[in-house]
């Protein structure tokens, strides 16, 4: 191939990689690199557009060839591989070599400082992660230096690690500085100053100044967009109502191992300490907030959910063949004899009906809380507009959290003896008794270290990592108290929808 032939169709690959169309492009960097494979540069390219489509193990393989033909700034080609272990294969300790090997070829680089504290954190390192934030918070002289917005997001994290202890705490006064300062940033650091701002004043019982500061986060988080859509939230469970209007259809007994327990509900119910008190127990695994069945109905069963109509058994057998399959290779401890593992992903109350299609014997946990505590909860969490868009808007959630009630009264009406649902601000006044009909209803042995779910060393993977490393608290069971004031929008769009408050 010629040089001139292969740059035209590196010109190709490129729009299409930019037109969304991956695996196209993936094909023609794949032509190119067969005959010029000495090209550091298109491995890094093949390795980003791999990894996008998930097939990580094929973007780890073509960034270890970048690597090994001499790219430029390896440092960057360590930290992806690192994020599709960390994030993906559920390979922590891989991804701790990644980050390692970045800081060592590159000291200064910030990006992997900052994920390696991300890392720690989630590992439950807290004065490791906060020496790795420490060691790239900006300087006091006006916050400019290189990988500004950075090391501004760690000067955020140690909020988190060590809470201003009074109002002129000095940390505290150099997150409000950032968070109101000129300086030049992107609007979701400042985001995630202001919600480090909020919860320091919200802690402090500086309540009026919190909600300022959260009403300021979630302006900024808005820009990200889209905006929240009530007509398309309404029709989505509409079409999923009548998609899945009659139970899952008679199939064989027996269920196949690893037996699988599914947590979900609302974001902030609960969900995460529900699963480290799982943990806890010898014969569970947590799985964490897993996307495998986002992929089933987004890809294997698109357009859904229209195509349940046409869902036979054989392709639901092997659906559900190949998401335990998964479960093996990223826990291979599921794989023992008597295994469980829990599937956690909170907007998976939407996957109800697909779960009982797969697995017929699933017992589903549902997480419950106050809906004002619960939507406050959210509001004063950094989550993805475009994946929780109601998060950034008080009246938003409370217009969402009715149209969750309403799918979740569709499927218990449908599996009423499969669903359980497990009260967050019951378990932290009676946690034994709240535990016990737990794992009854979950056909597990009663376990002692359930209730002690703080010591359990695993990797935690959500915004309530240090939350479920502490003994059980009351501190956010009836946080509305504080902010009765100031959630009026929040009421009325819980009342509109039909849900006590």
């Amino acid at each position: 191939m010629e040089a001139s032939d292969a740059m035209e169709i590196l010109r190709r690959a490129d729009g299409l990689a930019m037109a969304g169309r991956r695996a196209e492009a993936v094909a023609l960097y794949r032509e190119v690199l067969a005959h010029h494979p000495d090209q550091p540069d298109i491995l890094y390219n093949l390795g980003l557009l791999l990894g996008r489509l998930g097939r990580f193990d094929e973007a780890l393989g073509a960034y270890d060839e970048a690597l090994r033909r001499g790219i430029d700034a390896p440092e960057e080609v360590h930290l992806n591989r690192a994020v599709i272990c960390a994030d993906h294969l559920r390979r922590e300790a891989d991804a701790e070599v990644e980050l390692r090997e970045a800081i060592r070829l590159n000291p200064a680089f910030a990006p992997a400082i900052l994920n390696l504290g991300n890392l720690l954190e989630e590992r439950g390192e807290r004065d490791e992660a906060i020496k790795a934030y420490q060691s790239i918070s900006p300087p006091a002289d006006g916050f400019a230096a290189p990988y500004q917005d950075i090391r501004l997001e760690a000067l955020a994290r140690l909020a988190q690690l060590q809470p201003p202890a009074r109002l002129d705490d000095p940390l505290l006064r150099a997150i409000e500085a950032a968070a109101k300062g000129r300086a030049a940033m992107g609007a979701e650091t400042r985001a995630n100053l202001n919600y480090a701002l909020g919860r320091s004043f919200d802690a402090l019982g500086a309540y009026d100044r919190a909600i300022d500061a959260f009403h300021e986060a979630n302006r900024h988080v808005r820009k990200a967009g889209p905006a929240y859509d009530r007509r398309r939230i309404v029709a989505e469970a509409d079409s999923l109502i009548v998609a899945f209007s009659d139970a899952a259809p008679a199939t064989r007994k027996g269920a196949i191992p690893p037996r699988m327990i599914f947590i979900c509900g609302m974001f902030r119910s609960g969900s995460t300490l529900v699963e480290q008190a799982l943990a806890a127990h010898p014969d569970v695994i947590a799985g964490g907030e897993l996307n495998l069945l986002n992929r089933i109905a987004d890809v294997d069963l698109a357009p859904y959910p229209q195509s349940i109509r046409t869902l036979n058994y054989e392709k639901a057998q092997a659906l559900a063949a190949r998401y335990r399959a998964d479960i093996v290779r990223l826990f291979p401890d599921a794989a023992r004899k008597g295994a469980v593992v829990t599937d956690k992903r909170p907007d998976n109350f939407l996957r109800i009906g697909l779960i009982k299609r797969l697995f017929p014997d699933a017992k589903i946990v549902h997480t419950v809380r106050d809906p004002v505590d619960t939507c406050l909860s959210v509001y004063f969490q950094h989550i993805d507009q475009g994946i929780v868009g109601y998060a950034s808007d008080l009246a938003d959630a409370g217009h969402y959290f009715g149209e969750y009630r309403r799918m979740m009264a569709h499927w218990k009406s449908l599996y009423p003896k499969d669903i359980f649902d497990f009260d967050y601000d019951g378990f932290v006044v009676e946690p034994r008794k709240n535990l016990e009909a737990l794992l009854a209803f979950l056909d597990l042995s009663w376990s002692e270290d359930c209730l002690a779910f703080h010591r359990v060393k695993n990797t935690v993977k959500t915004a309530s990592y240090w939350q479920v490393r502490r003994p059980l608290y009351r501190d956010s069971s009836g946080r509305r108290r504080h902010y009765e004031p100031y959630v009026a929008p929040l009421i009325e769009a819980l009342k509109e929808a039909g849900v006590a408050v």
